[in-house]
C-alpha cells in the first residue's frame, strides 16, 4: 500500500523539491498544479507533505533529499552583459543559463532585462530565492544609470520622491546625481522595467542601466561575462538579511514574480511516456558563442570568491529558436 504524505508531519512538498535544488519554491508550485509531481507513483497535490522514505519525481526525474545544512548549494555572483535574457529555458538565444555554463543545476536570482547589465545571483537553493526577492523585505539593489540628455536636481528630487506607473507610485528611494549624464539610484522594489519607466515618465529615455550592488554584495571588479562563488562572508550577511524574511514572494503591481526566469515545461507522468526523457525541450546542439570563446578556460569557480575567467562575450545563441515562445518578462 502507498504511504500517505498528506499527514500534518513531514515536510510540504514545494518546499523539499526546492530544497534539492532541482527549482524555486514557487515553480515547484507551478509543477504540482500542473500535475507534473509524483510521490510515491501517485500525482501530489498542493498540499502534499513528504516524509522519510517517500519517493519525490518532477515528470519522471527523481527529487533527491539534500542535508540540512545545504553544504551541497552553490551561491555566484554573475555580471550579466548586455543581451543575456534572464531564463533558465535553453530554448530561448541568449539564455542566462547557456552564458554562465554552470556545472550545476542554477537558476538566476530575479531579473535583468536584456539591455540592461551588471550584478545579478544564481543559486541552486530554491528556498532562498523568494527570500531575497520578497517585496516586504526591501533589500536594496543599487543601480548606475546614464541617459539621453542632461538631467538636473528637479529630476533627482523626482526621482527620488516616487513617480507614477503601472498604476501605483514608485517608492521613495535614493537617487544621487554622478554627471550631466547619468545618476546613481538605489531601490527597495522591483516593478517591471521600473528604472526605464520612471525615467520615460520624466521625459528621460535610458542609454545604459547597470546594476552594481545587491544587498551587501558589490559587483566590484568582475568583468562583464564572468562569475564568482559568493564569498562566506557574503553569505552570511545575506543570511543575517533574510533570517526573519517571509518565503512568499508576494507581488508587488506591474510585477509577476518567477523565480529563475521562465521555466521549461516539465511532462507529465503518463503511459505513454518513458521514463529517463529530458524534462524540458532543451537544446543539445546549441550553445552560445560566448561558451565557445570561452573554451578551455575555468569554469569551476570551486574556491569561494574565486573569479571565474571567462567571458561571454555578447550571450548570442547559436542554437534554433523554437516557434512560438515568447521571451520572459524582463526587470529594470
Amino acid at each position: 500500500m502507498t504511504k500517505s504524505v498528506t499527514s500534518g508531519d513531514g515536510i510540504r512538498l514545494n518546499k523539499f523539491i526546492s530544497d534539492s535544488g532541482y527549482c524555486s519554491r514557487r515553480e515547484a508550485d507551478a509543477h504540482i498544479g500542473e500535475g507534473a509531481v509524483t510521490v510515491n507513483g501517485s500525482v501530489a497535490g498542493l498540499g502534499t507533505r513528504v516524509m522519510p522514505g517517500d519517493t519525490v519525481k518532477v515528470g519522471w526525474q527523481k527529487i533527491k533529499n539534500v542535508p540540512d545544512n545545504k553544504s551541497d548549494r552553490v551561491y555566484i555572483a554573475y555580471n550579466k552583459p548586455v543581451g543575456i535574457t534572464c531564463t533558465t529555458d535553453q530554448n530561448v538565444a541568449g539564455n542566462i543559463i547557456d552564458a554562465v555554463r554552470h556545472k550545476e543545476r542554477v537558476f538566476p536570482v530575479g531579473r535583468l532585462d536584456n539591455p540592461s547589465e551588471g550584478l545579478i545571483f544564481l543559486t541552486s537553493d530554491g528556498d532562498i530565492v523568494n527570500k531575497i526577492l520578497r517585496v516586504g523585505n526591501a533589500h536594496e539593489k543599487e543601480y548606475v544609470v546614464t541617459v539621453n540628455k542632461p538631467i538636473s536636481g528637479q529630476f533627482v528630487e523626482k526621482m527620488s520622491s516616487g513617480i507614477p506607473i503601472l498604476g501605483t507610485r514608485t517608492k521613495p528611494c535614493k537617487v544621487v546625481m554622478q554627471s550631466a549624464l547619468s545618476f546613481k539610484i538605489i531601490l527597495t522594489q522591483g516593478l517591471n522595467r521600473q528604472i526605464r519607466r520612471m525615467c520615460e515618465y520624466l521625459g528621460y529615455e535610458v542609454v545604459k542601466l547597470k546594476r552594481v550592488r545587491i544587498m551587501s554584495v558589490k559587483l566590484g571588479t568582475l568583468k562583464s561575462g564572468q562569475w564568482r562563488n559568493l564569498t562566506d562572508k557574503e553569505m552570511a550577511g545575506i543570511r543575517e538579511a533574510i533570517a526573519t524574511s517571509d518565503n512568499s514572494a508576494a507581488a508587488s503591481p506591474g510585477k509577476k514574480v518567477r523565480a529563475g526566469g521562465s521555466k521549461a515545461r516539465v511532462k507529465k507522468p503518463s503511459k505513454g511516456n518513458t521514463p529517463g526523457k529530458s524534462l524540458s525541450a532543451k537544446s543539445t546542439t546549441g550553445k552560445s558563442d560566448s561558451t565557445k570563446a570561452a573554451k578551455g578556460k575555468s569554469r569551476s569557480g570551486k574556491t569561494s570568491g574565486k573569479f571565474v575567467t571567462r567571458n561571454s562575450g555578447a550571450g548570442k545563441s547559436t542554437s534554433p529558436r523554437k516557434s512560438g515562445r515568447g521571451k520572459p518578462g524582463s526587470r529594470k
